[in-house]
């Protein structure tokens, strides 16, 4: 099933659990405008093809005292790139680490990383980042404020 194949209900269900996954069957299939049974099973196909991956809760970081929001780019040996998997299974085990991408250019890697400050995040540099094998260099940029940050896919 792609994207195509997917009618405005589908997309419409989507939306809503986008906007607010704790809502109940009967919730989202108000809002979209069908009964509540076609909308279930609906919301089940869309689960078992995979578009609908996991439904959590969205924490607020402020409130939870991780007020401090780094981008670290990293770029690795020559001999590092070799042992990629190694690399990758080090950084799924920061719980810091909130996002890591691969990317093309002069840089392996960016990281999305929170700590409670700028001192929790040097600490975590050195003692973990810093140590992962086959890094060469981090350059760490602070997030000042966030202006968008968003989980919401746009559906059309």
């Amino acid at each position: 099933m792609s994207i195509d194949e997917l009618d405005e209900f589908d997309k419409a269900i989507l939306g809503e659990l986008q906007r607010n996954c704790a809502q109940s069957t009967a919730e989202i299939a108000e809002a979209i405008g069908l009964s509540q049974a076609p909308c279930w099973r609906r919301i089940q196909r869309l689960k078992e093809n995979g578009y609908i991956r996991e439904q959590v809760a969205l924490l607020d970081r402020g409130l939870l005292g991780l007020n401090a929001q780094i981008f670290a780019q990293v770029k690795l040996t020559a001999t590092g790139r070799a042992n990629l998997e190694a690399f990758t299974e080090a950084i799924r085990g920061f719980p810091e680490v909130l996002d890591c991408y691969v990317l093309m250019g002069n840089i392996d890697f960016i990281l999305r990383i929170v700590a409670k400050d700028i001192g929790a995040y040097e600490r975590f540099f050195f003692d973990k980042l810093s140590l992962v094998p086959g890094v060469q260099e981090i350059n760490s940029l602070v997030a000042l404020s966030e202006i968008k940050a968003t989980t919401r896919l746009p559906i059309y």
